[in-house]
């Protein structure tokens, strides 16, 4: 890597003085030739482009240390500039100030709209983190005026919905945010998928979908809350979009995780883009509710846990999501 790097520079070098390089050649042959036309020693004129050769290739090797080294410095300074101008190397003429100048009016003016773009996320961010809290306050209300009705009565099951779209909201903005609060340690995969289970009980009966669940003996590290959150927005598609049949819930081994449901199934040529921020498909836009961003949110949340999700699916079968929890990269706390 290192001679590549010296070569390129030896190139560019010559490159860059090529043109000062053949005006002394030309230069030189010109004295030569006049010399010789006033009859001067052929021996002194040997010596004297001889001893001008010497001297002219320990300049040029002499300007090429110098030049090495910037190109180096600036190399290093490339990875730091974003961060810092210290590392630049020093200018040595008004053209190499020049082009520092520019640089610095352009780091100052890319600081400027970093700061501002910071600060308009940050408070777009902060606005909805206060909405989503405030939204609650008649959500929990009313919860206690609905509490005499039944948890899968239509009014119960629309409130619902409407806390776990409040949720979706939350956990988005707390993902965009500069700061995560994952805590990762070793959890049973069974008591995370039972919590997701009992939350959406009234769905499952609401929907009259049956469900079939098996336990899995599966020991994961993970974090508890997001991959729980996960598997919700996964059990919510699923209910979502089966009228009939069942879920199933399962293992595979090293240490998969599979949800599986008779629903109406996803398009093939939608699956591999079901990730994407925004994206709904075929059956999002048909229903004319989905958001494209429950599935966005959970592939970006298994990515940082260092888990995988895997969607299989057939119009008119059903849709089986295969969460991939393999765990060897993550630090147990």
């Amino acid at each position: 890597m290192k001679d590549s790097f010296l070569w390129r520079s030896a190139a560019a070098y010559m490159r860059s003085k090529g043109r000062a390089i053949a005006m002394m050649c030309i230069f030189a042959f010109i004295f030569a030739i006049i010399l010789y036309l006033y009859e001067v020693s052929a021996d002194a004129i040997i010596y004297a482009s001889v001893l001008c050769t010497v001297v002219g290739l320990i300049y040029l090797l002499l300007d090429f240390t110098g030049f090495y080294r910037k190109l180096k410095s600036l190399k290093s300074a490339s990875a730091d500039v974003t961060v810092s101008l210290a590392s630049l190397p020093l200018a040595k003429n008004a053209i190499e100030q020049g082009y520092e100048d520019l640089i610095k009016k352009l780091y100052g003016e890319l600081n400027r709209l970093y700061m501002e773009n910071n600060a308009a996320r940050n408070y777009i961010q902060d606005y909805y983190a206060m909405w989503v809290h405030q939204i609650k306050v008649p959500i929990s209300a009313m919860k206690m005026l609905l509490q005499d009705q039944s948890k899968s009565s239509p009014l119960n099951v629309q409130l619902f919905n409407i806390e776990q779209y409040v949720e979706m909201a939350l956990s988005y903005v707390r993902l965009e945010s500069d700061y995560t609060d994952y805590v990762i340690k070793q959890y049973g995969l069974d008591d995370i998928v039972r919590q997701a289970v009992r939350k959406y009980a009234p769905l499952f009966i609401a929907g009259k979908i049956s469900l079939d669940i098996e336990d899995t003996g599966f020991t994961v590290n993970t974090d508890e809350k997001w991959l729980c959150f996960v598997i919700e927005q996964i059990l919510s598609n699923s209910l979502k979009y089966t009228k009939t049949g069942k879920i199933s819930i399962f293992s595979e081994a090293p240490a998969t995780l599979v949800i599986r449901d008779t629903g109406i199934g996803i398009a093939a040529e939608d699956i591999p883009r079901l990730t994407e921020k925004g994206f709904t498909g075929y059956n999002g836009r048909l229903g004319k509710k989905s958001t494209g961003i429950g599935l966005y949110l959970c592939n970006e949340i298994l990515s940082r846990l260092h888990h995988s999700m895997e969607i299989r699916s057939e119009v008119g079968v059903g849709t089986t999501v295969l969460l991939h929890l393999e765990t060897e990269e993550l630090t147990v706390e």
